[in-house]
């Protein structure tokens, strides 16, 4: 009887310890979750990419753990797991990209619609999935710029090495020992992917969007301005919130447009189907950014969706419209509602 007590004894003490165990992994890998998807992110310009890489780093991370000798902190195992699923990916050869890597500008008058695979395109990702909270402003606003369009779009022209060491140092702030033992190489050859990658991104100069979150004054007043000429669809009132080289483009089309007046042509031409839109406000990649519905086609009351928009703003002027278009995707995971309601004003005949 002793034997059996004590054998039953044993098997519930090993059972509460792997509860314990099993707990305690699951609260850490929770904590790490948004820096984790963040990292992957600027690795694989996919939000959708990167949520998957992330979960294929738990799950490698829930086999593996029997093995983890705590040779390194648990946050350091994890990037390394991460690190390693990117570069799996990253084999493939694909290279996210905006509109903008497909040569010139075209012309309004003569612009063609030409549609891309969902894998062409660098993907916009919801500030709350990829950017952890802090009390640090200076740390906040590095962990924005990091994950702006542009940057992530400069990211994707890097080889793999060179990507995980140039996020890894200058967004992370790891050592370059620290990013030498991760990636199992030494110091030396750290430094140098470092002043290779420096010297890559030096050659594609982008222009810097603004910080956008908070507004100041001055970005608050330019996109109250913007949704109210947008809704009133004052395309002359539009145009005057617009850079002079201002960039408009549409994914999955590799289609853009730069300047006011192919802008403004496009939106009262091929576009004149976005008048009386409405727009939800959201943030995407730490810029401001909307959700689009178009009045329904078959002039029922309310609003569908249509695209996507994440402005870029520099020296107070709208440098960038990016119009995401394909919605089934977007809207689910900003939070953006399935449709609009016809407003107040519609329902009295305003």
């Amino acid at each position: 009887m002793t034997d059996t007590a004590n054998l039953a004894t044993a098997t519930a003490t090993a059972a509460h310890a792997r509860v314990d165990v099993d707990a305690g992994l699951d609260a850490a890998l929770g904590r790490y979750r948004v820096e984790l998807t963040g990292y992957c992110y600027r690795m694989l310009g996919s939000s959708f990419d990167a949520e998957d890489a992330v979960q294929d780093t738990y799950v490698r991370a829930w086999r593996g753990y029997a093995k983890f000798e705590g040779r390194s902190s648990l946050r350091s195992w994890l990037y390394r797991i991460a690190t390693n699923v990117c570069m799996d990916l990253l084999s493939a050869g694909n290279k996210r990209a905006r509109p903008v890597d497909f040569g010139a500008p075209q012309h309004q008058a003569c612009a063609v619609l030409n549609e891309r695979p969902e894998v062409t395109w660098l993907e916009p990702v919801p500030d709350g999935r990829v950017l952890p909270q802090t009390a640090d402003p200076a740390e906040a606003a590095l962990a924005k710029e990091s994950v702006r369009l542009a940057f992530v779009a400069a990211l994707q022209h890097l080889p793999p090495k060179q990507r995980a060491v140039l996020i890894l140092r200058e967004v992370l702030a790891w050592k370059a020992d620290e990013v030498a033992a991760l990636l199992e190489t030494t110091t030396a050859s750290v430094n140098s992917a470092l002043q290779r990658a420096r010297a890559t991104l030096g050659a594609r100069p982008a222009r810097e969007a603004e910080p956008a979150d908070p507004l100041d004054a001055e970005q608050a007043k330019l996109l109250e301005q913007y949704v109210s000429a947008f809704e009133a669809y004052d395309i002359s009132r539009l145009t005057t919130l617009l850079h002079e080289d201002a960039v408009l483009s549409m994914p999955p089309f590799d289609l853009w447009l730069q300047g006011h007046a192919d802008i403004a042509a496009w939106h009262l031409n091929q576009g004149i189907g976005c008048k009386g839109s409405r727009l939800v406000p959201t943030n995407a990649n730490g810029l401001p950014a909307f959700g689009q519905y178009r009045p329904r086609q078959d002039g029922s009351p309310g609003h569908v969706p249509w695209a996507l928009q994440v402005l870029e703003i520099t020296d107070g002027r709208i440098t960038g419209l990016n119009a995401f278009l394909d919605t089934a995707r977007w809207f689910p995971l900003f939070g953006l509602p399935e449709e609009l309601p016809p407003s107040h004003g519609a329902e009295r005949g305003a």
